[in-house]
């Protein structure tokens, strides 16, 4: 099926009451194109490292709107007209014209499928649920994993840098923490090394559904692992609820920038002795998460590289 579309070109500084009169007139879901800058909070919720420089901002915005094929679209469309005189009465909306355009139906969802196929990580199986085990890998650790909106394939070095290091360090009394555990894949592995339980943290809600349903594909029991959404870096109640003295083991693998802020808040959650795992470091970054990491009074184990891409390991003193 073709889907009608429809840009309305206006100023981003009235997105937020344009979108609320396009709703107002029918209208539900609108894409936003604009050139307004990342906030700070908006980096941090993304998973790059270093962000390329975007064009200037012009005081620009396009929202997109799709209108099915057989829809009254003339009859929206006026509503959406008087909406935007409305608004014009009140305030500059900019140019306020409407373009129309057709594009395809598409399942971008399972469009995934087209992308995605099993792949291993050393002697770790990853695969999808629309791919069949073969015979000769019923032997393998195997991880099922699904694409989805919570990050975590496996696929990013990152990930792979950690679960190599996970592999050095689980064992079956390992109480693990997963600061920004996204699709859970990395305390799954844990889990499946053998570590007797597992704690995540994360920022988005997706996360949640996402490590919930992971969980099942892997046949972990329920119980083995909690998960929770906040930010543990300035959250008392976060910290609390995840508890102090308690991980074996710490995996953050997040961004060099939020690493710096969290590194001395979580070696109050380690036990001393325990192994803190970090990774989402560029390599310009190296030397920058090391600093913070010895700052916290960790003792520096390892740095492992894969591409551009580093992952920082050290341990909490004993005393």
């Amino acid at each position: 099926m073709r889907w009608n579309k429809f840009t309305l070109k206006i100023l981003t500084e009235v997105e937020d009451v344009v979108i609320s009169s396009l709703a107002d007139a029918g209208v539900e879901g609108v894409e936003i194109e604009d050139k307004v800058p990342l906030s700070e909070s908006d980096k941090q919720q993304m998973f790059v490292d270093i962000l390329p420089d975007g064009p200037e901002d012009d005081g620009i915005a396009y929202l997109n709107f799709y209108l099915e094929e057989d829809a009254d679209c003339d009859a929206i469309l006026a509503r959406v007209q008087e909406e935007l005189d409305s608004l014009r009465m009140f305030m500059d909306i900019g140019e306020g014209t409407i373009t129309r355009s057709q594009t395809e139906d598409k399942d971008w969802i399972n469009n995934w499928k087209e992308y995605f196929h099993q792949f291993y990580v050393d002697d770790i199986l990853i695969i999808p649920s629309w791919e069949e085990l073969k015979e000769e890998d019923r032997d393998k650790m195997v991880i099922h994993i699904d694409p989805g909106t919570a990050f975590g394939t496996g696929m990013h070095e990152t990930t792979q840098l950690c679960m190599r290091q996970l592999k050095k360090y689980v064992t079956p009394e390992t109480e693990l923490l997963d600061v920004g555990t996204g699709s859970g894949i990395l305390s799954i592995v844990a889990l499946k090394l053998g570590a007797k339980h597992a704690v995540g943290t994360d920022l988005d809600p997706c996360a949640i559904t996402a490590t919930k349903e992971n969980l099942g594909a892997n046949g972990i029991p329920e119980g083995a692992m909690d998960v929770m959404i906040g930010n543990i870096i300035d959250d008392k109640q976060v910290q609390d609820a995840v508890g102090y003295g308690k991980y074996d083991i710490v995996v953050a693998n997040i961004l060099a920038e939020v690493l710096l802020p969290l590194t001395p808040v979580i070696v109050n959650q380690l036990k001393p002795g325990g192994i803190y795992i970090t990774s989402g470091i560029i390599d310009e970054k190296e030397t920058t998460v090391v600093e913070a990491v010895r700052a916290a009074g960790l003792e520096l184990v390892e740095v492992t590289r894969q591409n551009d891409w580093v992952s920082v390991t050290a341990r909490k003193l004993r005393v």
